[in-house]
């Protein structure tokens, strides 16, 4: 219990100890997070006010952005500030934090763009159905299990951290505290975290990417066979934007948290966090508005309106 108490804090080295550069990475990532927070707001903002978007569709997508808003903001804030002060340091406690609400939003997020998978298939699919099966209380239902999901990953990834007892070094080689990274440094035997972090990511992972997954092999089987050019383009244009963010997110994950670490490529792996925590949240509103005509559509009423 003694040699749990001798390191009671963590020095983030962050992404370059150049004064110059800190304070150029500092406005970039402070323009970034500030496109994230009101591209996000926008959309639910939009969904909320159109009555046109009143669909799961757009439910699901509100709550991505939402997701998106919390996602970002586990990270960002702590470190925006660490660039500019000279105390670069995080508590043990808010380490844990951290790494427990990265898990809850990151779970969250994957699981409701299964749902958004689902949605899209039982629209492109079984279209006569979708009122049918796609219902409010459904909805709701799906995104609730969503947050569930993603509680569960977060605990069952942060309860076994709490037995780690830190002893040598407390320098993290990152911009903020990820599993990953955490485990270089403890003098405890780390396997039975290991086991923990690649056995959830694998479940809780696939059990969300192969619904997905399946959905959109049926989807493109269907789009192929429609006769109408126009049809085929309409839905892939409703999926495209969806598969964009689906592979953007799951291939950055799980290059970063399943493949073997090691302390010499903290560069790379900062690089691939910084792409799944930082960009991807902030390239989801693009994304969509870009390639989703409804959206379009609403954000120019909403402009109007605002001019």
């Amino acid at each position: 219990m003694e040699n749990q108490t001798l390191i009671t804090e963590f020095i983030l080295l962050g992404l370059t100890s150049d004064p110059r550069l800190q304070i150029f990475l500092f406005l970039t990532f402070l323009i970034m997070y500030t496109v994230t927070l009101l591209g996000n707001l926008a959309i639910i903002l939009v969904i909320r006010s159109e009555a046109g978007l009143h669909t799961p569709m757009f439910f699901f997508l509100s709550h991505l952005a939402f997701v998106d808003i919390c996602y970002s903001s586990v990270t960002m804030p702590k470190m925006l500030r660490n660039l500019v002060t000279i105390q670069k340091t995080i508590s043990w406690e808010g380490c844990i934090a951290q790494i427990f609400f990265f898990f809850q939003s990151a779970g969250a997020e994957v699981f409701i763009l299964a749902a958004m998978a689902y949605d899209r298939y039982v629209a492109i699919c079984n279209p006569l159905h979708y009122t049918i099966v796609m219902k409010t209380e459904i909805c709701k239902q799906l995104v609730g299990g969503a947050w569930t999901m993603g509680f569960l990953y977060a605990l069952v990834n942060a309860l076994p951290l709490l037995n780690l007892q830190f002893c040598r070094n407390n320098i993290l080689r990152h911009f903020s505290c990820e599993i990953p990274s955490l485990l270089l440094l403890s003098c405890s035997d780390t396997l039975t975290n290991y086991v923990v972090l690649l056995a959830s990511s694998f479940l809780f992972g696939l059990g969300s990417f192969i619904p997905t997954l399946i959905s959109y092999i049926y989807i493109i089987f269907t789009i192929i066979k429609m006769r109408s050019a126009e049809n085929r383009k309409k839905a892939f244009s409703t999926c495209s934007s969806h598969l964009i963010v689906v592979f953007l997110f799951y291939g950055t994950g799980y290059f970063r948290y399943l493949r073997p670490n090691t302390s010499s490529s903290f560069v790379l792996d900062q690089l691939i966090s910084i792409q799944y925590s930082i960009s991807t949240p902030m390239l989801n509103p693009i994304i969509y508005s870009l390639k989703t005509k409804e959206v379009k559509e609403a954000v120019k009423k909403l402009l109007k309106k605002i001019c």
